[in-house]
């Protein structure tokens, strides 16, 4: 039986891969020269994680009102994020779709690569269900249909070229080291941040680990398969309420927020 993202998409092991799909974006030196000058990430890393988890979940999850309000935030949010060309150093823009398709790339990417670490290799039907989904993402983000990957063979070979070709600048770098290493975040966002930097290491391309400075070697490497297996075996036993709480709880605020801002727009029309 193929099993649709929707049986995939709201597990909390997700997280696991937050930190891989988040530097693989900042290795792509116009994606990290975007987030260091508009983006909030290092002081505020929390809300922005909550903020893609929130998009990702309604897309998927959601209402057709759930998505309009994300689809919302996420314009709303890039409107900014923009520089033309300089002598110092090449522009940018968040409406760029090489790079919106990039950012969707690596979600995609990492929760296969997560998925499969937990569950093992999924069947042809369900892996190109999974793929299928993830260009939903792509195209409410604004990528044009047809720059998606037509199948998971041509997504292989546009990852392969993608990853080779990446080298992160030192804003991207600096960002990185920022949301790794932060000093000014609430002390239990410190106490989880050393098995989240682990598992992100864990996670990325070797060279991309290098560029960010993370270490590695065969005693990591051993520790990291360990600690997957063990994950393999005892997070599928968990209850489904568990797995997918994270994605009940923002699901559920963002009706909140959808609300709020129903009932601020009607007092506005009525005092206007």
């Amino acid at each position: 039986m193929v099993r649709e993202m929707a049986e995939f998409g709201g597990e909390g092991i997700m997280l696991a891969g937050a930190g891989r799909a988040l530097l693989l974006q900042l290795a792509n030196p116009a994606v990290g020269r975007g987030v260091a000058e508009h983006s909030t990430f290092e002081g505020r890393p929390v809300n922005r994680l909550k903020g893609t988890l929130t998009y990702v979940y309604a897309i998927v999850y959601g209402t057709d009102e759930q998505v309009k309000e994300v689809r919302r935030r996420v314009n709303r949010a890039h409107v900014p994020v923009r520089r033309p060309d300089t002598a110092e150093s090449p522009g940018y823009s968040a409406y760029d779709p090489e790079l919106q398709l990039w950012v969707v790339a690596t979600l995609y990417d990492t929760a296969r690569t997560v998925i499969e670490k937990i569950y093992g290799p999924l069947d042809a039907g369900t892996a190109d269900a999974m793929y299928r989904d993830y260009a939903r993402l792509g195209t409410a983000l604004q990528v044009p249909e047809g720059m998606w990957p037509q199948d998971r063979a041509a997504f292989g070979r546009y990852w392969d070229e993608q990853v080779a070709t990446l080298q992160a600048g030192p804003a991207g770098i600096r960002v990185a080291h920022g949301l790794l290493y932060p000093k000014h975040t609430a002390l239990w966002y410190r106490a989880i941040i050393p098995p989240a930097r682990f598992l992100t290491a864990g996670f990325l391309p070797d060279r991309i680990r290098q560029d960010f400075g993370l270490p590695w070697n065969d005693r990591h490497e051993r520790r990291f398969n360990s600690t997957m297996r063990m994950l393999s075996l005892t997070y599928p036993r968990l209850p489904r309420g568990i797995r997918h709480g994270l994605k009940d709880y923002l699901l559920g605020e963002l009706d909140k927020d959808i609300r709020r801002n129903s009932r601020s727009a009607k007092r506005q029309g009525v005092s206007a």
